[in-house]
Formats: C-alpha cells, structure tokens, sequence
C-alpha cells in the first residue's frame, strides 16, 4: 500500500521536487488557456491570469482538496458574457459592475462552505449540468471560430452565428485562418507525434509559440493589407494579443453601485451557482484520479475558492474554480500534495512578470482556435454518444438542457433541465404527484446492523436526485473499513445521479479497507446495459447481446466459465499502475477456465480524465495471478497507443529501462537482476512472437494483458488471447521451481 504523502510544511518539504516538475506542466496548460478564457469570457486577457495566480497562491491555504488546481475555466465563459450583457447601462463601466458581482459571488460561497452547504450542489442532476457545459461548449464553439477564421458574424444569436461561421467561409482571411489551422492540427495530432522534442511543452503551448513566427512574416505589428486568392486583406495590431507590460496596470476596480439592480443579482446568481456545481463536481472527480484516494472537503473548498473569487474579483479577475483539465495534468505528472497548486500560480505570475513582451506577438486566432477546441470537446458527437449510452433518458435530460440554454440562458436552462428530469421520473414512475414525492422525501429507507456486525442499507421508494443528501447523510453513517450491502430491491425506480454516487461511495470506501455489495436490482430493468443506467422496478427483461451469445458459445465450446452480468468487484486493477489514474467503471462479459486455472479474460470500461474531459474506453483486458512472487515490470510494444504510451511514469516507483529485449519493445523493470532470472527465452520469444497482446504489466504477483489498440477483442482472437495466458502462466510457473 502507498504511503499517503504529508500535508503541510512537511509535505511541502518532502515532496516539493514532484510538486514542482507537476506545476510546470501544469502552468505551461494553464498560460494560454486563461488568456483565451478571459478573452473569450470579454474581459481583458490579464483576468484570466489574475484568476489563475490568485487560484494558486491563495487557495492553496484554505482548501479542502489535495491535487485540484485552481483558476479560471471555460465554463464560465457564458456566464460572464450573460452578465457583461445584463449590466451593460451605456456608462462604460459594465466591467467594473461584472467584477462587483464576482466579488459578491465568491462572498456567497464563503458563507455556503462556513454554513455547510457545500452539499446542496448534489441536488442538481449530473445529467443536467453537463447538458449546460455541452451548451456552453456551443456558445464558446460559436463565438470563436470567427476569430479562428478571420470573419464577422451577422446573427445575434449563438445558432445564427454558428451557421454564419458556414455562410462567412468564402470571407475568411487566409493568413488568419492558416494560423489557426496549423494550431488546431497541432491540438489534434499532438499525442500522435512521437517525436520526444514536441513533448517537452503541452500542445496548448506549442500553438502559441509557433503562431509567433506567422505574426512576423505577415507582419501583424502595423496596420496594412496583403493580396491573396484575388482579394486584400487587412491585417494589423488588432489581431494581437493586447496585454500590458505591468501586470499591475491590467487591474480593475469593481463597481458596486449597481447591487439594487435585479440584473446585478441574477449575474451574481448564476456565477454562484454554475461556479460552485462545477467546481465541487470537478473536486469529485479529482478525487478518482488521486492515486492516494484522498477525500475532498467540499465545504473547505467551497470557503477557499469563495475566498480566492473575492479576491480576483477585486483585482479585476475571472472567479475561481477547481479546473479539471490542468488538474488532470497535475495528477499524471506525479503532484503529490497542495503544494503544486501554489507553485503553478507562482510560476504563472514569472511567466506574466518576464514574457508580457512575447505574448504580445501571439495572435489572438491561436487563442481563439484553442477556445474552438475546448468548446468543441464540450459538446463533441463523443459526448452526445457517451450520454447516450447512459440510457435514452438521460439523452433527454441532456438535449433539453442543452437547447433551453442556447434559446434562453443559463438559469431556465438549468432550472428547465432539472424539471424536464423530474417529470420525466413521475411518468416512468407511474404514480400521482402527490405519492411521487412522497415516496422521495417519507420513503422507509434506513440503515441497520446484523449480529454479525455487518450492516444493510435499505433504499426504498424513489430514490431520484431530489433524494441525494437523505442517502449521502445514510451512507455517512457507515463505519469506515465496515462491511455492507446497499439494497435496492425495494426501490421503485432508481435514478442515473443516485447510482453514480452509489458507486463512487462503494470505490472510496473500498479503498478505506471496508466493502459495499450493491444489490437488488435484479427486478429492474433500464434502457441502457450501463450500470448506472435508470433503473425502474419490474420483471426481468434482460437479453444477451450478439457478442454475448458468440461469447457464451465459445465457452460452452471450449470448457470455460462465462459471466455476462457487469462486476462490482474490481478494486483488483488498482493494483497496477496503469490504473492509478484510470478509474475503472466495471468488468463484464468475463472468461475463466472452469476450474479457476489461474487465468480470466474480461471486457472492461475505464476512464481517462474526469469529468468534463471524461473519455470512456471499452477494451479487453488478459489476468494472470500466478502463486509465486515475480518481479515488477511494464512491457509495451512501440506502437502501443502514443497517448497511453508513458512509461516514464512509473519513475515514482524506480522504474528503470531493461536493455536486451527487442528493438520492437519497451521495457521497464523495478530491479534488472530479478527480472533477468525471471525473463526465461521460452518466456521472452512467447511475448514477441505474439500478434494479439500489445502491452503487459506486472504488479508483482499477478499480469495484465492488453490487446492491440484499447479496443474489444474480436471473438475470434478470444482462443489466442487464452492460449497465451495460460502458456505465460505454465512458463512462470515452470521457471520458478
């Protein structure tokens, strides 16, 4: 088991080279995408760095986190465009109301966190609030590509100006759009290069520094016209980034003159309100990426990031929230403690302090195209599809949420979203209003321990995201390290937000030494195989699908045991280190000899990112458990996918490279000796003779196979994949005796 690193002073002295080294990635992220957010956002591109530098240097004291990195996000663009559109009064001060408002925002959630209400952000169905980031992904898509290109919108409206980026194609300006271009291939193909040197920054940064050069040749620094494709085009400063060479002479008073106004109040509401759902739900998902399992105080981080908003909003900045892109960063390059937090907001105050004279030569198109592809990954065909695969209800969840705010704003949007959720569950329930509710806040659900000192906890009537803080207040009631079973087979329909706090309670409990079993839905049947799919209670309708039935003759064929039914239990994969970081959500349609044997094949579903940057990939895995030690080591073929390729993070764990194997591999061993008396030839020409495994990895008693390319196995390679588990196995075995 990791020693879980030390808070504080001593923390900071014992892990401050990790920390740092993370800060710097992190900060090369965070530079560009806080100047495009503030850009994006309306303001000027210093309160997107005011924002990311009070993020770091100020809540890292008073937070509730340990690895979230704090600063402005691209969510936030909507809303701040909403409210500079509100409290615009024609005075010229519309900028100094909107920081007035932000500084009140940040005060409201101090007092949430003091109160305790940091919870009530639960309240709000997950579904929905990524119906609102998909819209805001839109807004922000609609709004920049035609900065990316060049053009001028003529529509007011978001969807008028999206289809004007279409119409306006033929007016772009090519010398503005080539930059963009090449920026937007670099964010694209960036993980693909195998090239070491295009690694050594984050894309973000590579479409900054090589769009200067562009600025040069065609000679951005005064104004003039370039003839290209038969017309002139007018190119000049206006297309530069326009920051102050004092970071001091970019801050801005808040004006609170306006705090009697109904729109002054309604832009403090929704910037409270989308700020703390967001970031208390990016806090969570964090969470799952610490590969310490260390558990986020929200009311803590509610205090510190209301703090650090009223202090950014009083020097002219964005507010502050837990970003989940640069926190991602942050864990895969090994941050250890809060410290790292600090560090990226001190390093970004260097950067601003010695570049302000460089980033005045970026064009604001590379900003812009970074913008296009965030909001482009907010509301990307991968999304629709991923929320899809939820169940078909909480497609509608999603699409309603998402159109009400593209045709109205993000308050009736989110609002909207949450009653198109609950009349959607009082049909699919079947029961007047009037039982709907009660069966939401009188239901019988309780808590109870056995003799044998495990305990049940009973979820009974609807159990929808209106009955969220009932259920969390019961499972706050289990020990730590207890053992228990969550039953819902009284449960007339179960909602998509409950079961994804059901599960994510079972994996934080379990890596506290305890056990949670869910069960009882075996009544109850959904629209989606997912696990966290709606479930209503009724008789069993459950099919196997085509690969299913191919799997399950297969195994009849050949001996084998098959279980279609998804798996709770799969704490196990956290043992290797490519899942330390990669939550696995389940194992399903799972092979083993009849006999045990020693070996398993499965389908498993993991996560990269969290969050809004969320990509969930299916593949099939190969598990060898072996009954003798081996050594640890990582063996991976070169053309193993280039954004998972990253053996030099086991670097934490003393991994070194093992000279001798194949020019066609990669392989890390934590002890060369061991691994030389454990590396047989027969077993060393087994792995490179293989066509089907691309990757293995040891954790010291047991190995994981990885098929090519993170993809399902074909049927038909299920004998090879088999066959070579079991002749490792008979190797391992037979080498150690």
């Amino acid at each position: 088991m990791e020693i879980v690193p030390k808070t504080g002073l001593k923390g900071l002295i014992e892990n401050w080279q990790s920390d740092l080294l993370a800060a710097v990635s992190v900060s090369l992220v965070a530079l560009p995408l806080a100047l495009g957010i503030a850009i994006a956002s309306g303001v000027s591109p210093m309160s997107g760095v005011i924002s990311a530098i009070i993020g770091g240097l100020v809540t890292t004291f008073v937070r509730g986190s340990h690895l979230a990195i704090n600063g402005p996000t691209a969510g936030l663009i909507a809303v701040v465009l909403a409210s500079i559109a509100a409290l615009d009064d024609g005075s010229g001060r519309t900028l100094n109301y909107v920081f007035a408002a932000i500084v009140i925002s940040g005060g409201i959630q101090v007092l949430l966190g003091l109160f305790r209400l940091g919870r009530f952000a639960d309240l709000f169905h997950s579904t929905v609030v990524h119906g609102i980031l998909a819209a805001i992904g839109v807004i922000i898509l609609a709004k920049q590509i035609h900065i990316a290109l060049g053009t001028t919108p003529v529509s007011g409206h978001i969807i008028g100006t999206l289809i004007d980026a279409v119409r306006q194609l033929p007016n772009l300006n090519p010398f503005v759009a080539g930059i963009s271009l090449l920026g937007l291939l670099l964010l694209i193909f960036h993980s693909r290069i195998s090239y070491t040197f295009f690694h050594l920054l984050p894309a973000p940064m590579w479409v900054l520094l090589i769009s200067i050069p562009f600025a040069y040749f065609f000679n951005f620094f005064e104004p003039h016209t370039l003839h290209a494709f038969g017309k002139d085009y007018e190119l000049g400063p206006e297309l530069l980034i326009n920051i102050p060479d004092n970071i001091l002479n970019a801050m801005v008073r808040p004006d609170f003159s306006r705090i009697h106004t109904l729109p002054f109040w309604l832009s403090v509401l929704s910037i409270t309100m989308i700020a703390s759902i967001e970031s208390l739900a990016s806090g969570k998902a964090v969470e799952k990426l610490d590969p310490y399992r260390r558990k986020t105080n929200a009311n803590k981080d509610m205090v510190g990031i209301g703090l650090s908003t009223m202090i950014a909003g009083a020097l002219g900045g964005l507010p502050v929230i837990n970003v989940i892109v640069r926190s991602t960063v942050n864990v895969h390059n090994h941050a250890k403690t809060r410290w790292s937090n600090f560090f990226h907001g001190a390093l970004l105050l260097t950067f601003i302090v010695l570049l302000a004279p460089v980033i005045q030569k970026v064009p604001l198109c590379a900003l812009a195209i970074l913008l296009v592809y965030t909001g482009y990954k907010l509301a990307s065909p991968s999304v629709f599809k991923h929320v899809y695969s939820q169940g078909i209800e909480q497609m509608l969840f999603f699409s309603g949420t998402l159109i009400l705010t593209l045709f109205t704003n993000l308050l009736v949007g989110i609002f909207g979203g949450l009653l198109l959720a609950l009349i959607t569950h009082m049909l699919l329930a079947k029961v007047p209003p009037r039982t709907f509710f009660q069966l939401v806040f009188k239901s019988d659900s309780e808590l109870a321990q056995a003799t044998d000192g495990t305990y049940r906890l009973k979820i009974s009537g609807i159990a929808n995201f209106l009955a969220t803080i009932k259920i969390e207040n019961l499972l706050r009631k289990i020990p730590a390290r207890a053992t228990a079973t969550i039953d819902l087979s009284d449960a007339r329909l179960v909602d998509f937000s409950i079961l994804e706090h059901l599960y994510d309670f079972q994996r934080t409990h379990t890596n506290t030494g305890g056990k949670i079993e869910i069960a009882g839905l075996e009544q109850h049947i959904s629209s989606s195989r997912n696990k966290r799919a709606l479930k209503i209670r009724t008789d069993p309708m459950y099919r196997l699908s085509p690969r299913q039935v191919r799997l399950n003759e297969l195994a009849d064929a050949n001996g084998w045991a098959f279980q279609h039914e998804p798996s709770n239990h799969i704490d196990y994969y956290e043992s290797f280190y490519f899942f330390q970081s990669r939550p696995v959500d389940e194992q399903f349609n799972r092979i083993s000899g009849a006999d045990g044997g020693g070996w398993e094949v499965a389908d498993i579903a993991f996560e990269e990112g969290a969050f809004i940057s969320t990509e969930e990939y299916k593949t099939t895995l190969g598990l060898i458990r072996l009954p003798v030690p081996i050594p640890k080591f990582a063996i991976e073929k070169k053309i193993f996918p280039l954004r998972f390729l990253n053996l030099a993070a086991h670097k934490d764990i003393d991994y070194v490279l093992y000279p001798g194997f194949s020019d066609d591999f990669i392989v890390k061993v934590e002890d060369i000796d061991a691994m030389r008396a454990f590396l047989t030839p027969e077993l060393k020409a087994l792995i490179e003779q293989s066509k089907t495994i691309h990757h293995l990895e040891s954790n010291g008693e047991a190995i994981l196979l990885f098929t090519d390319n993170l993809q399902l196995a074909r049927v038909r390679d299920y004998p090879r994949i088999v066959e070579f588990a079991r002749q490792m196995r008979r190797l391992i075995v037979r080498g150690s005796a």
